[in-house]
This record gives C-alpha cells, structure tokens and sequence, in this order.
C-alpha cells in the first residue's frame, strides 16, 4: 500500500480579513469575532469561507511499503508555508493515493488559496497529465479519479444530502471518533497557545479516517479478511509502540468499542 490519509487545522486569517475589510485598527482576536460576525450576517453560519482560513496543523497517516506511520508536519512553530510545502514534497516524492473525509469539499481547496497567497509550487499535485501522459487518467484534482479518494464523497455517493461526519460514521464502526472534541475548539485552543493539542486532535481525525479508509477497501475487495486485520493489527501495534497520551486515549476508546 502506498497510502496518505491528511486532515488540516485551520484558524481565521486574520491577515487576511485585515485587508479584506479593512480593519486595521483591531486586535486579531476583534478582528476574528468582526470575521464570524460577518459571516453569520451574510450565510446564517459563521463558518469561513475558504479563503479567509489559515493552516495551523496539517496531519498525516502514512502507510508505505510494511510500514505505518501518524505525524503532524513540521514542528509546534513551523510557520503555515513550511507545513504547506512538506506536504506537496510529500506527493512529490511518494505520488501516493490521498485520502481525506471532506478533503475535496475543504481541505483542498484551503491549501490552494493558501498555497497561492504563499506561492508555493506544487507540481505533482497540480500534474493532470499535461507533464506526464499517466496523469490524464488519474490525477488529484478528478473528482472521480482515485488517487485522491475523499471518502465522505465516495461513500455518499457524491450526492449532498447523503453526506454524514466522520465523527458519527466513526463511531458507527467502534472506532473513537471525536473523543470530546472538535474542530470548532481549535481557534480558542490556538488562542490558548495550544499548538501541540491542536496537532493532537488532528492526528485522531487522520486516524479515524484512515481506519474508515481500511474497512472502505475491505467492503470493495481490495482487501481479504486476513489482510483487514493484519491492518488494522499494524495500526494498533505502532499506535501502542508510540507511547503518547493522545494514541493511548485513542486505544482505549477503540479497545471499549471494539473494532474487528
């Protein structure tokens, strides 16, 4: 398998609602509160539009080659174009099938309108075949070609009012899921200063996902029963071998539940 499971954390950009509404003289945390207040007034919601977010965690689960891994990219204070740029390296390097829930619905679309405030290249990821002949036929950016796979819309069969959280899909398979949080607690977690919590979090969300992503392949005969659990079984082996807090909460609660 050569598989890369992500998932971002964002936060306002407060930058960039800076220029965009030109509110110059507020602190970031007014100018924050003035950016969902608009929001709220134009949409009824005070989620941000795409642009107006900032990439403060971007995490991965990697399976390659008889290995699992689960990081979050760069370091607690790595500014956001470093995280965005380890990321393209990544599929640069390894062109592995990208996996998300929602990544072509938010993620994605976020590290391009970050990827283009910052300017940094992407080549491989942007590659739909007019480098190289074999992206034609599968490529990122086809929403109905697999190398990147979004599972929220795969498995609704790309129809909206079909869609469901991860976090309740999750649950459904006895897996963990949020664990008492979300992304909504990330802007005061950022505020609080609390990077290393935010990766954390985001680290449980590609877990999830990439465990959602196992049992995907099982259902549509990529994998036999024995190789599901083999999986899986590698999951819970390198997660025990970590020792972090985070991975052993994620243990237990997926031990309670029960998963194969």
């Amino acid at each position: 398998m050569n598989v890369m499971v992500f998932d971002i954390e964002t936060v306002p950009d407060v930058e960039g609602g800076r220029r965009v509404y030109g509110l110059h003289d507020l602190s970031d945390s007014e100018i924050a509160q003035a950016m969902f207040q608009l929001r709220m007034a134009k949409t009824g919601n005070d989620f941000l539009a795409h642009h107006l977010h900032r990439i403060v965690a971007i995490s991965i689960a990697f399976r390659h080659d008889d290995q699992f891994r689960v990081w979050s990219l760069g370091d607690p204070d790595s500014d956001e174009p470093e995280l965005i740029r380890r990321f393209f390296d990544g599929l640069d390097r390894f062109t592995p099938t990208l996996v998300s829930w929602n990544g072509g619905g938010f993620d994605l679309p976020v590290i391009h309108y970050r990827s283009l405030r910052h300017g940094i290249p992407g080549p491989t990821y942007w590659n739909v075949g007019d480098q190289q002949r074999e992206f034609r036929f599968n490529n990122y950016l086809n929403r109905f070609h697999w190398l990147h796979t979004d599972l929220m819309d795969v498995l609704s069969g790309y129809q909206a009012r079909a869609v469901a959280p991860l976090d309740e899909i999750s649950t459904l398979l006895g897996l963990p899921g949020k664990m008492g949080k979300s992304g909504s607690n990330v802007w005061e977690s950022f505020q609080a200063n609390d990077i290393e919590g935010i990766r954390n979090y985001c680290e449980t969300d590609v877990l999830n996902t990439y465990l959602v992503y196992l049992r995907f392949e099982y259902i549509r005969g990529h994998l036999s029963t024995d190789r599901y659990k083999n999986e899986t079984a590698l999951v819970r082996k390198t997660l025990d071998a970590a020792k972090r807090p985070h991975f052993s909460e994620f243990l237990d609660a997926w031990q309670e539940e029960g998963s194969t």
